[in-house]
């Protein structure tokens, strides 16, 4: 009897030790423990979705801006007033059609011209752009006649004071020369002075 139990305690421990992964998961799952083999055989955790802030054209026009959007780059959502600004005149169509016709390297002037052109429209309805363009004109004109006045002043000035340089160099000269005639003119005065003191010295004599 004591062997037929030791054969049936071996049978059991032998089972035990055959049993399936699926019941070594499920028994490590009853216990509350995890083992390594599950771990490495666990798929990985999808990412999480990252929430894209959808650019101040597709917010205004309440559509879904997608990952490609033309609009995006150029009107950021931290300035909604931008594209406000140009949708206003031209049209939300018009300026992806614009842009669409457009090089990317391009693109950046074309939306700032636009929004500068709106901007002027919105400020000045019936003359728009073209107004401020007639009145940079203006000054432009205004500071151009400035600038060939002052340019005529400048020759004007340098005339003056080369007629004075050539006349102050004439006085030194002609100052100059009086001054060398006035000492020969002393120097003969002196001879002269000299041949009557001579004359005078021998003037007894003759008498």
């Amino acid at each position: 009897m004591e062997c037929s139990d030791n054969k049936t305690t071996i049978s059991s421990l032998s089972a035990g030790s055959m049993k399936s992964p699926n019941n070594v998961s499920a028994t490590t799952k009853s216990s509350g423990l995890i083992s390594p083999r599950s771990i490495l055989s666990a798929p990985p955790s999808p990412p999480s979705p990252v929430i894209l802030t959808p650019c101040a054209a597709c917010k205004i026009l309440r559509r879904r801006c997608v990952d490609k959007c033309v609009l995006a780059p150029y009107f950021p959502p931290t300035d909604p007033l931008k594209f406000t600004i140009a949708h206003r005149v031209f049209g939300a169509s018009n300026i992806i059609k614009m842009l669409q016709e457009l090089p990317e390297e391009q693109r950046t002037d074309a939306v700032n011209s636009m929004v500068y052109e709106a901007n002027a429209r919105i400020r000045d309805p019936v003359y728009g752009c073209a107004g401020v363009i007639c009145q940079f004109q203006k000054q432009i004109s205004e500071l151009q006649a400035e600038f060939a006045k002052a340019q005529a002043e400048i020759l004007n000035l340098k005339c003056q004071n080369s007629n004075l340089l050539a006349l102050v160099c004439m006085e030194v000269s002609e100052y100059q020369e009086n001054s060398s005639s006035s000492n020969d003119y002393g120097n003969n005065t002196s001879l002269f002075l000299e041949d009557n003191s001579v004359y005078a010295a021998w003037e007894p004599l003759w008498t």
